[in-house]
C-alpha cells in the first residue's frame, strides 16, 4: 500500500471513531433520564427505593422504625396523609402500611405518587412488594380511598457495617398531577379517560 494509501486509511478511521464516538454522547444524552432511573432503581442511589416480588425466607431480630411522611402539589386539589406516622419493623419482616387521599375537588382527577426514603443509603435494601406509587390514581369530586403498600427491610442490611447507623428509615411520598391530566387541561386538549378508579370507604 502507498504511503497515500495508508494516510487516507487512517484518515477514514479517525473519521469512523469520532463519527461512533458522536453518535454514542448523542444516544446516551438522549436515553440519559431513563439510565439515571435505572441506575437509581438498581443502586438505591438517591434514595430509590427497590421493587421486589419475593419475600426472605426469615425475619430477623434487628428492629428498625419507620416513619411515614406525606405531601401533595397545589397543582392537585387533594388532601393526603400516612394512616400511621411510624411502625416498628423486623428486619426482612413484611409489613403493610397505609396513606388516605382525599379528593377535595368537585372533579375526577388523577396523581401520580414519587417516592424516596432517608437516610438515602437506606434506599437499596428498602423493598416494595405493592404499592399505590406503581401507577397512577384516579379519585372522583369528594372521594376519600385508603392506598396501601407492602414492603420490607432486605436482611442483606444486616451485612452492611456502613448502614449499622441506620434505626429509622423515613418513607416519604409527594403527590402530583398526572402530566397527561396536565396536558389535557391546555387549550384545545381532550381530556384523557381516568386511568383507575379508587373504591372510596
Amino acid at each position: 500500500m502507498s504511503v497515500r494509501g495508508a494516510l487516507g486509511a487512517r484518515k477514514r478511521r479517525t473519521v469512523l471513531a469520532a463519527a461512533g464516538a458522536i453518535a454514542v454522547m448523542l444516544t446516551l444524552t438522549a436515553y440519559s433520564p431513563s439510565l439515571y432511573r435505572l441506575f437509581c432503581e438498581v443502586t438505591g442511589y438517591g434514595g430509590t427505593t427497590q421493587r421486589s416480588g419475593q419475600m426472605p425466607a426469615k425475619a430477623a431480630e434487628r428492629r428498625i422504625v419507620i416513619r411515614f411522611t406525606a405531601e401533595t402539589h397545589p397543582d392537585l386539589p387533594w388532601r393526603f396523609a400516612p394512616a400511621e406516622r411510624e411502625i416498628v419493623v423486623k428486619v426482612g419482616e413484611q409489613r403493610l402500611a397505609h396513606y388516605v387521599a382525599e379528593n377535595k375537588s368537585g372533579e375526577t382527577t388523577t396523581g401520580m405518587a414519587v417516592f424516596n426514603v432517608a437516610p438515602l443509603k437506606a434506599g437499596q435494601y428498602f423493598d416494595k412488594i405493592a404499592c399505590f406509587c406503581f401507577e397512577e390514581q384516579t379519585l372522583g369530586p369528594h372521594q376519600r380511598a385508603e392506598m396501601p403498600v407492602s414492603f420490607f427491610v432486605d436482611p442483606k442490611i444486616l451485612a452492611d457495617r456502613n448502614l449499622d447507623d441506620v434505626h429509622t428509615i423515613t418513607l416519604s411520598y409527594t403527590f402530583y398531577r398526572a402530566v397527561k391530566e396536565k396536558t389535557a387541561e391546555r387549550p384545545g386538549a381532550e381530556r384523557p379517560a381516568p386511568a383507575r378508579n379508587n373504591t372510596p370507604n
